[in-house]
């Protein structure tokens, strides 16, 4: 099915459900509590948030570049202008789990900014996404609860500030889970460094550097099958550094290795760096060794 339905209110995704929301800017979705969910889904591209739980196998979701067939306790996390395809079973259902969603219009005002790089789970590829143990499972439903029993009861002048507060709290509870995450993964994980690295290193032994610059994060992320946002976040909280920090890290060991082992002028070797300006180059050359190229190439 080429077809692509966009999703930009919440009410437009209970329509699609067969029901009306409670509430016109959140809401929680109970995936086995849909009377009458559509039998066939087209590609969906949301104009909100979503936290989505699932706690069986038997709804495959293509979301980004790859497809993912969910295990129990597993959660995805999907932002506004995102694109998801659902293969559901013969009845149209996806059986069990639920999904917390939220239109960005519900946090104006409220200080909660999911841009921040420490909700960056929100630009991972389905495939990168959280599992969960039970006991975890137990918090994140006992916070959805509260969120859903908010929007059924009656709204007043608290409701915004309690519904946000523990989205803000699920979302707080998301990082220290995935967090533990990337320690219980540290062994796959560390097979991802050691991709990128040498992927990394075999870029800026190319032509490609010259031609078309330093790598993005995106270029590189692609290269190792991880999102850009995954990719970065693995490396911060296993090395210590971010993506960029390593590629900059790669490529001033290199200007340091032309500078002491050939004649070539400082400006040439910025060129075959990739440099468009030379000034680009002594500027972060500076910054990462604490001296000119030309004054450490005249001291070693």
């Amino acid at each position: 099915m080429n077809e692509i339905l966009q999703l930009n209110t919440i009410a437009q995704a209970h329509q699609l459900l067969g029901d009306k929301p409670k509430h016109p800017l959140v809401s929680v979705i109970d995936f086995s509590k849909v009377e009458n969910p559509p039998t066939q889904l087209p590609k969906i591209v949301i104009g909100f948030y979503c936290v989505i739980f699932k706690n069986d196998s038997n709804c495959e979701w293509k979301y980004g570049r790859n497809n993912y067939d969910f295990q129990e306790g597993t959660l995805v996390f999907l932002a506004p202008g995102q694109a998801l395809e659902l293969d559901l079973d013969q009845s149209g259902k996806a059986k069990n789990g639920w999904g917390l969603i939220f239109h960005p219009d519900l946090l104006l005002g409220t200080g909660l900014d999911l841009d921040q790089n420490e909700y960056s789970f929100f630009s991972y590829e389905v495939n990168e996404a959280l599992h969960i143990s039970d006991r975890e499972k137990e918090i994140m439903e006992d916070l959805v609860d509260k969120i859903k029993n908010e929007i059924e009861a009656n709204i007043d002048r608290h409701s915004k500030r309690l519904i946000v507060s523990s989205i803000e709290l699920l979302l707080n509870y998301c990082v220290r889970f995935y967090d533990r995450q990337f320690i219980t993964r540290s062994h796959k994980n560390n097979s991802f460094i050691a991709q990128f690295e040498r992927v990394l290193k075999e870029y800026l032994n190319t032509e490609e550097l010259v031609e078309k610059g330093l790598p993005s994060v995106t270029y590189l992320a692609e290269k190792v099958n991880l999102s850009s946002g995954y990719l970065s976040d693995l490396l911060k909280k296993e090395t210590g550094k971010s993506a960029i920090e390593h590629i900059h890290y790669q490529l001033i060991e290199k200007a340091k290795y032309l500078l002491l082992n050939s004649n070539v002028s400082i400006k040439e070797i910025a060129f075959d760096l990739g440099f468009e300006y030379p000034q680009h180059f002594n500027k972060l050359f500076k910054k990462n060794t604490g001296v000119s190229p030309s004054v450490f190439r005249k001291s070693s």
